[in-house]
């Protein structure tokens, strides 16, 4: 992917799976995927980078979502479910 993340870390979130911070290039996950298959991990994990390469979810973030993880729909139904 070509990114750098400074930071990252795992915490209790009520209302998210993950976030970031593009500014301090930070990651913060939830805890709670802990409990989800790893593909789960990974997406989440491969969508926050991307964040760090296209801020807002525009064409250009999905189309980067398919580059770097081409059944990432799958992995985020399930994640929802």
């Amino acid at each position: 992917m070509r990114v750098k993340v400074e930071e990252f870390g795992v915490k209790k979130m009520k209302t998210r799976w993950g976030t970031c911070n593009a500014k301090a290039r930070r990651i913060w996950l939830n805890l709670e995927l802990a409990k989800k298959p790893i593909q789960c991990l990974e997406f989440i994990i491969t969508h926050e980078m991307v964040h760090l390469l296209e801020r807002n979810h525009s064409k250009k973030f999905y189309e980067l979502m398919d580059k770097f993880m081409s059944d990432w729909k799958i992995w985020k139904e399930k994640l929802n479910k």
